[in-house]
């Protein structure tokens, strides 16, 4: 079932990243995707009203009328949000949202990711572990940091497709592995 809904994700992203490359606003449309995506995420109430049975789907397009001029003002997002509250699928917005992500960062040539570390990371070692994860991926790398105390010391970095596990966690788990054995 999830692969299924990540398949429609993908299609309804890439319908409308098809629109945004033809007209050259491919980042802009997605910058809205994600605000309206986040809306979905953020705020309850919105979300039940709009997945609600009990509303009319002209009281839910009023409420979305109301919502998208400020969140996403351009008609190509606006007209996405619509077709999925007429098709059942607007709880579908946040993985079309990641979907569309996926695909600007592949077109702009960047790749994500997330360092946790045992501690916060000064801006200098932030700016060297991008560094050196821009080199390993040969992309511009756009790097978020978390903070996990379980992992004692070290850090553990997820980008494109890769874990690099430089922990004390898994080096002690490592050893403890190998003294097992």
């Amino acid at each position: 079932m999830a692969a299924l809904a990540g398949s429609i994700a993908r299609r309804y992203a890439r319908a409308l990243f098809a629109i945004g490359v033809d007209q050259r606003n491919f980042e802009d449309l997605g910058k809205q995707l994600e605000a309206l995506a986040a809306l979905w995420n953020e705020a309850t109430e919105i979300r039940q009203s709009l997945s609600n049975p009990i509303f009319k789907s002209s009281q839910k397009r009023a409420i979305l009328q109301g919502l998208l001029p400020q969140v996403a003002p351009t008609r190509e997002v606006q007209s996405l949000a619509f077709l999925l509250l007429e098709r059942g699928r607007i709880a579908a917005l946040p993985a079309i949202a990641r979907a569309y992500q996926e695909m600007c960062d592949d077109k702009l040539g960047r790749a994500r990711a997330t360092v946790t570390s045992a501690r916060p990371l000064d801006v200098a070692t932030q700016t060297e572990i991008r560094q050196v994860l821009e080199r390993r991926t040969g992309r511009s790398v756009i790097m978020t940091t978390e903070v996990d105390p379980s992992l004692m010391g070290g850090i553990v970095a997820q980008v494109a497709g890769l874990v690099l596990d430089g922990s004390l966690r898994a080096r002690l788990h490592a050893l403890s592995s190998k003294i097992l054995n």
